[in-house]
């Protein structure tokens, strides 16, 4: 007769709750069924969709999928996503049809290419190029960057702006950002010269220059090109504040970042209006409430968190999770792409408990049950893959302690999943930005 510890026994009971509670799901190729159960989602203002890495195909096929069901249904008006605000702006303009868009070779160029650049992401761009063409400028979706990282390209945006705008403008920003200017290519550097006092910091200067064109949007509110230019006037000065903080300490930073995409979201809802709705594309570790997790026991917040405390229940929180299969990621910093073998999830990990439970696709409500309520609440193992994979060290390197049924209001699982497909890109030179965070 064999013999079930009671761990072993809680964890098959477990099992069996997510087997009962899950809801099969379509492919999310055939978009319209897989997205139907989302549309209980339609009343939030706020949807947060996750990823458990940032190169697996269904979970931007899937994020995709139920982006259009809240366009089209329930009024949502911006996509914002985990990338640069000046490569965003450019697909804003191409999806919205306006002077100066694209999506092509030259953005999203910088490591790691593959997020958004890859045919999955291209063919939800042209599905929302296609639909504005039909509506009306203040009925079309907006695409927008939440991220910090566009220090350079950034500069040039609010110079090439006001060399349009206002020539003296221009001149008196540019002897501003000088202070800058050794730094846009490795601006990782600047951090480091201003901690060992051979440098002083840039934050006067370019708070000045946010400070002079947030005046300026005040006579000119309506002004989407001035609006454009603002918002990269303040990723300059997150930047500043972030490559200074990038040697004191990974949780002083990574606050700042998400600091910083979070109130990237809610200056473009404000522009938008009181009628705003937004989807977020992000990573579990953005859009899952830090606080239900080793992160945030650890001292750091996230967009999620900080959303749940200012949107509460008009904010939806949806995680995504995946047993094994393939996935395009990195060796480390600034290498070329490579499509990797998904380890099996460990024993005893939220990963290991959908797959053992069967049902994929499948949406599981989190809240379903009191019973499942309680034993969700318990802390266990979770993955995250950012865009450097290491199988060799994966519990080191990739798993972390959380407790799923504070972290999110549900979760998507996908039991087997492949890489996403990258794209051509004309890669720039220099360091990349991102360095040293990969989430």
């Amino acid at each position: 007769m064999e013999v079930h510890s009671p761990a072993q026994k809680g964890e098959a009971e477990l099992v069996a709750m997510l087997r009962e509670v899950a809801l099969s799901l379509a492919s999310p190729d055939d978009a319209d069924e897989f997205s139907a159960p989302f549309a209980r989602f339609g009343d939030a203002r706020v949807v947060l969709l996750g990823e458990a890495s940032h190169g697996t195909s269904e979970f931007y096929r899937a994020r995709a999928a139920i982006t259009r069901r809240l366009i089209e249904d329930h009024g949502f008006n911006i996509v914002a996503v985990e990338a640069d605000w000046p490569d965003a702006s450019r697909v804003d303009r191409y999806v919205r049809h306006r002077p100066g868009g694209q999506y092509d070779e030259h953005v999203f160029a910088r490591f790691p290419t593959w997020m958004w650049r890859n045919r999955q992401f291209a063919r939800f761009v042209e599905w929302l190029r296609y639909r504005n063409d039909a509506l009306p400028v203040e009925r079309q979706v907006e695409f927008r960057g939440l991220d910090v990282y566009s220090l350079r390209n950034s500069i040039a945006e609010v110079l090439n702006y006001l060399a349009k705008a206002d020539p003296e403008a221009a001149a008196l920003a540019r002897r501003r950002y000088g202070c800058l200017s050794p730094f846009q290519v490795e601006p990782q550097w600047y951090g480091r010269a201003v901690l060992m006092g051979e440098r002083d910091p840039c934050e006067d200067a370019v708070a000045t220059q946010l400070e002079e064109l947030l005046q300026r949007r005040l006579d000119k509110a309506d002004d989407e090109d001035l609006f454009d230019a603002t918002r990269n006037a303040k990723v300059v000065q997150a930047a500043e504040q972030y490559y200074r903080l990038m040697f004191r300490g990974s949780t002083q930073s990574w606050n700042m970042r998400d600091t910083h995409m979070f109130e990237t979201l809610q200056s473009v809802l404000d522009a938008r209006g009181p009628q705003a709705k937004i989807v977020v594309w992000a990573h579990n570790s953005h859009i899952g409430d830090a606080s239900a997790t080793e992160m945030g026991w650890e001292g750091q917040h996230n967009i999620g968190q900080l959303c749940k405390q200012a949107y509460g229940d008009a904010c939806v929180t949806i995680g995504f999770g995946t047993d094994h299969g393939t996935v395009a990621a990195a060796d480390d910093w600034d290498e070329p792409v490579q499509f990797k073998t998904i380890l099996p999830s460990r024993q005893g990990s939220f990963e290991s408990l959908f797959h053992q439970a069967g049902q994929s696709p499948s949406l599981t409500h989190l809240h379903a049950s009191p019973k499942l309520r309680q034993a969700l609440s318990e802390p266990r193992l979770e993955r995250a893959i950012g865009v450097v994979y290491r199988p060799d060290t994966e519990l080191q390197s990739h798993y972390f302690k959380a407790r799923l049924l504070d972290q999110f209001d549900a979760y998507v699982w996908f039991d087997q999943t492949t890489a996403v497909t990258p794209l051509p890109t004309d890669p720039p030179h220099g360091t990349p930005e991102t360095f040293p965070f990969g989430l």
